[in-house]
């Protein structure tokens, strides 16, 4: 299975595959960054009800193009059925959040029940036809690369190519609609018209993906890469594009892995690996991980023990706390005994003048960022210039002996 595994990733499993992985890819690339744009516009949940109204149609287009005499299983039919269903899903959702006085997130919870419950009567009808039996239309729930034809796969590398250009082109305006849509609106963008383009990328993308990840499981690649995104950068622009690559980087390494295990739905792959670079980048982003924090609060705590401590050398006062000894003994401040050598008593008498310094400092300057900036551990040297800090010093006079 390993050696299948890396034969798909390294494009050596066959044209069909290799054309999957990068359709996948693609795919990926385009719902991470276009689910930026709706994670960012706080409605995520328009994804849901959008990929849960895609069954319908695929039930239907299913059952008009057998009754026409063609194959049901035809790929571009049954996606051009699903974008008519998505589309009436959505104005769905719009209408009732515009018409009434329900809230959003019960309207999307009205049309996605409605629209899936009809979506599985329709597939349960079509199980009892002539050709229902060979469908193979539950792949569509679940998505699976198992027995994709050729033309399945160009279809796919071609919508997700599309979607990427898409996002691309019109990420500048879908970014400042989404992070301050009154300033976009002064700026002369359509706000109104931006969402229903934001809404259609996402209907492109879930009915893209729905062969390849599933319509149960499409809203997980629009949220989970934005979600992880967010955890490693601050700047919108950044998280649209980490985001593109982390599912891109999902997409591509879930086709691989289904093509190497064709008896395991590809959605549920894509999305555990979705999940697993979330768990790694909450665990080991820089500015809002897990360990990152965890650091953060021992380098807190350090020198809150630290400045505790030296002011126990200034008082000359027993340090009993297990903690401000370790950290001072390690500091070389204090021996093993806990007396006070000559570093440690150097630097309990700067604590202490910093304290008096601080002290006139806010007497004197009657400014907030530096009240905002004292918080009792930050060097006073970060704030203050040297002349000012020499300004003080000539006001309080010598510093006094530590004992």
């Amino acid at each position: 299975m390993l050696n299948a595994f890396l034969e798909a990733l390294l494009f050596q499993a066959g044209y069909n595959t290799a054309l999957v992985a990068i359709g996948a890819a693609l795919l990926g690339i385009a719902a991470g960054g276009g689910g930026s744009f709706l994670f960012l516009r706080k409605r995520a949940l328009v994804s849901d009800a959008v990929a849960h109204a895609t069954l319908p149609g695929i039930g239907l287009a299913f059952m008009i193009m057998v009754a026409l005499g063609g194959d049901g299983r035809n790929l571009p039919g049954l996606l051009l059925g699903s974008a008519l269903s998505a589309m009436l899903g959505l104005i769905a959702v719009e209408w009732i959040t515009r018409n009434t006085r329900l809230a959003e997130d019960a309207a999307i919870g009205a049309v996605l029940s409605v629209f899936f419950g009809f979506g599985v009567v329709l597939l349960t009808i079509i199980q009892t036809m002539t050709r229902g039996y060979q469908a193979g239309l539950e792949s569509f729930l679940l998505g699976s690369t198992a027995g994709m034809l050729y033309q399945d796969a160009v279809v796919i590398a071609i919508g997700g190519s599309l979607a990427v250009a898409f996002v691309l082109l019109l990420r500048r305006p879908m970014t400042l609609v989404s992070f301050d849509a009154e300033f976009a609106a002064t700026s002369g963008i359509n706000v109104a018209r931006m969402d229903l383009v934001m809404m259609g990328l996402v209907m492109a993308v879930t009915v893209i993906g729905l062969k390849l990840v599933g319509l149960i499981l499409i809203v997980a690649m629009l949220i989970i890469p934005p979600v992880t995104a967010r955890l490693w950068s601050e700047r919108t622009e950044h998280v649209v594009f980490i985001a593109g690559g982390l599912g891109g980087l999902a997409g591509y390494l879930g086709a691989a892995f289904s093509a190497s295990a064709p008896d395991l739905p590809t959605g549920p792959i894509i999305v555990l690996i979705s999940f697993t670079l979330f768990a790694i980048s909450l665990l080991l982003a820089p500015g809002r991980g897990v360990l990152a924090a965890f650091l953060r609060h021992k380098r807190f705590q350090i020198r809150v023990h630290r400045r505790q401590g030296l002011l126990a050398l200034a008082r000359g006062e027993v340090i009993l706390e297990p903690l401000t000894r370790r950290v001072l003994r390690r500091e070389r401040l204090i021996r093993r005994d806990g007396v006070a050598t000559e570093k440690g008593r150097a630097a309990a008498a700067k604590a202490v003048r910093d304290e008096s310094r601080w002290a006139l400092a806010r007497q004197l300057y009657q400014d907030e960022t530096v009240y905002s900036r004292y918080d009792g551990l930050t060097p006073i040297e970060t704030v203050l210039t040297r002349d000012e800090i020499a300004d003080i010093d000539r006001r309080l006079g010598p510093p006094a002996p530590v004992m």
